[in-house]
């Protein structure tokens, strides 16, 4: 944590306080401090609230009386000078890039956007695997249904995801595409609409995430090789080749995965640092 160096300007500094953004240590080392903060988490539970927390945002609900609210946050405060919570008593809240309204009683939630944000995405135009681009539409696409509790939120959200990328030159097609393969990808052969979006949200929303498989390095070769749209079936025919010539080897019994590097150009200067 006291060796982060960094050059700006043909100058050379050292980070004296903190941990530089993106590090894997910087991670760990936020996520191992946190747990020894969360000696508040037996205060909230035996108080009746709840408690989240992504790596360093935390989000507390309670329902405490004003006074005491004010008072439990100063003493928390008072634990790390570097870390203040604050306050917040109303009837709307945003966490991360969720959005929580309570409307007569009933939960209302939305996806939720920074005033700073800007609809830039991938561009469809880049020099990365056509993958990539169609996991950003799906995944992006879940997210609006996962989030979006009325159907009419649902209809907002998605026509507002479906400018931002023809912004960013996604053909419709491509896009229509992605938009029904998460409906496909959770065995759904009918659209939404307002009569059946509660039950298909709610269908979405339970089913359970796959657990990740641990990679099995001595049974795994990872092959990467730099990306150029010319190189669209080099997967393919790798596999071929691979198949062709070790498939009655006993190297055959290592799978090989292929990854992709990009290409080193301007482009991808410019879209890395919008």
């Amino acid at each position: 944590m006291k060796n982060n160096y960094f050059s700006y300007n043909g100058q050379f500094y050292h980070q004296i306080l903190g941990g530089a953004m993106s590090s894997p240590l910087t991670l760990t080392v936020a996520n191992c401090y946190m747990f020894f903060y969360e000696q508040i988490i037996k205060q909230i539970n035996n108080s009746g609230g709840l408690y989240f927390r992504y790596i360093d945002d935390i989000f507390i609900v309670i329902n405490w009386s004003a006074r005491h609210l004010f008072k439990q946050i100063e003493r928390w405060n008072h634990f790390d000078v570097n870390i203040k919570l604050s306050e917040k008593i109303g009837s709307t809240a945003d966490f991360l890039d969720l959005h929580m309204e309570n409307r007569d009683g009933q939960l209302f939630t939305t996806v939720y956007q920074k005033p700073s944000c800007e609809p830039y995405y991938l561009p469809f135009n880049s020099v990365h695997p056509l993958h990539m681009k169609n996991n950003i539409i799906f995944t992006m696409f879940l997210r609006t249904i996962r989030y979006c509790s009325t159907f009419q939120a649902y209809l907002n959200e998605r026509e507002k995801l479906r400018m931002a990328l023809l912004l960013n030159k996604y053909p419709n097609r491509i896009i229509d595409e992605q938009f029904n393969h998460v409906l496909s990808k959770f065995n759904i052969d009918q659209p939404l609409d307002f009569n059946n979006y509660n039950f298909i949200r709610q269908k979405i929303i339970e089913i359970p995430i796959k657990e990740k498989i641990p990679v099995n390095y001595g049974k795994i070769m990872f092959v990467h090789f730099t990306y150029y749209s010319s190189m669209r079936t080099f997967p393919k025919k790798f596999h071929a080749l691979w198949n062709e010539y070790f498939g009655a080897s006993p190297i055959n019994e290592v799978l090989p995965v292929l990854g992709t590097r990009n290409v080193k150009n301007l482009q991808r200067q410019l879209t890395y640092t919008r």
